[in-house]
């Protein structure tokens, strides 16, 4: 019980300390004394020129990155996967803020395949990856107005050839601007 006095007793007195330092420190402030004017020399100004607007295309409506290189329209996929690489969705966020800027602006995504699998499944793959691309740059802001969709499964290979270099380059999905 007298352990019990004592932290009572201290917490009160450490407590009125507070307020009296506090009640102290405000009336120590000096008052503020007027500062003598200042002489300011005129500023003769040049006309500022705007700086030219970024452009977010070339002469021949292709989109560029933020440094004026030319952005790429085509993206990559795994045999028969429609799922897009960390490097896709940082390229298609590029595109996303064109779009975004440039709301007249419509595009066509075109999914693509390699010439394994039948066409009804090809036709079925290419969409799911044109659908990916079209599903992340309207949940990145681009009106769903702006996008067209089209599958062409294996019709339309980029390589002709029948090995696995020729077919890494035809499962693919393409963005055209319009």
């Amino acid at each position: 019980m007298r352990q019990f006095r004592r932290c009572n007793v201290a917490s009160l007195i450490l407590g009125v300390l507070v307020l009296v330092g506090c009640a102290s420190q405000q009336e120590s402030e000096p008052a503020a004394q007027p500062e003598a004017p200042v002489e300011v020399a005129p500023v003769q100004t040049q006309p500022v020129q705007a700086e030219p607007e970024a452009t977010d295309f070339d002469n021949r409506s292709r989109p560029l990155m933020p440094s004026g290189r030319i952005l790429a329209t085509k993206f990559y996929f795994e045999l028969d996967q429609a799922r897009l690489s960390a490097r896709d969705l940082r390229l298609l966020e590029m595109h996303a803020n064109i779009l975004t800027r440039n709301r007249d602006r419509r595009l066509v995504i075109e999914g693509h395949c390699d010439e394994r699998g039948t066409r009804e499944y090809n036709l079925a793959l290419g969409e799911r990856r044109a659908n990916a691309v079209s599903s992340f740059l309207t949940s990145a802001g681009v009106r769903r107005s702006q996008i067209d969709t089209v599958s062409y499964g294996e019709e339309r290979p980029d390589d002709p050839g029948h090995d696995e270099s020729a077919w890494s380059k035809n499962r693919r999905a393409v963005v055209i601007y319009r």
